[in-house]
């Protein structure tokens, strides 16, 4: 289940795309202020914020700068949901590093459909850096591009990959999840491949963070790049 926070000071809005993403099979985190949001996204990251702009103690605008300045929110898929509806407003919201930019009021429907492609983006992504952890790198800028967003500065971090990582800490059940969520399988594709429902899958996957310390699908993919976790042969 894909988790979003929600970041926003009018609560009967909070309330109302709460009821509606957690109808729509999401989790949903809601927060007032820029500052609430920027210490959850440190906490437990999410998988997509919705923001609105206008906030007080920290507007939406510095949230998203100081969000897209740590680790785990630099490939974090961003929208703004705002009442500043201007050129200006807009330029200055994507300038800030957000994918999107939406004005109130909004469809349900349409921002769902935004979010729903971003995730899939951000799940494309993934699945590129996972053809580098496997040792088939895209040619070109490609190659750079995704080896930037998994924190890869130099060539020796490649080489570290041959080292013997060490035996993981998992039930065999969870590992056979792990091998697939590193290959950047959603739960229902690993559901499909291991034949067990996507509520287990799940629960072997938050198994899986809670053991190996980290939060989400994202720090897990890195780990078994730095670790030098490869897709065993079949």
């Amino acid at each position: 289940m894909k988790k979003i926070l929600v970041v926003d000071d009018d609560k009967t809005l909070l309330t109302l795309l709460k009821r509606y993403l957690e109808h729509r099979g999401y989790q949903v985190e809601q927060v007032c202020s820029g500052t609430e949001a920027l210490e959850a996204c440190l906490k437990n990251p999410p998988d997509l914020v919705v923001s609105d702009v206008l906030m007080p103690e920290m507007d939406g605008l510095e949230f998203c700068r100081r969000l897209r300045n740590i680790p785990n929110g630099r490939l974090m898929p961003f929208i703004f949901l705002s009442s500043k509806s201007e050129l200006e407003d807009r330029i200055n919201g994507h300038s800030m590093g957000a994918d999107d930019y939406l004005t109130k009021p909004v469809a349900p429907r349409e921002l769902e459909a935004k979010i729903e492609a971003l995730l899939e983006r951000s799940h494309r992504i993934h699945a590129e850096i996972i053809r580098l952890i496997q040792g088939r790198p895209d040619p070109g800028h490609l190659a750079n591009q995704f080896s930037t967003a998994v924190g890869v500065e130099n060539s020796k971090t490649f080489a570290q990959i041959g080292a013997k990582p060490q035996p993981l800490p998992l039930t065999p059940a969870e590992e056979r999840v792990f091998w697939q969520v590193i290959q950047g399988l959603t739960n229902k594709e690993i559901s499909d491949r291991l034949f067990i429902s996507p509520r287990t899958v799940q629960t072997h996957l938050s198994s899986i963070l809670h053991k190996l310390k980290l939060h989400n699908r994202s720090q897990l993919v890195r780990f078994a790049y730095e670790q030098g976790y490869k897709r065993p042969k079949e």
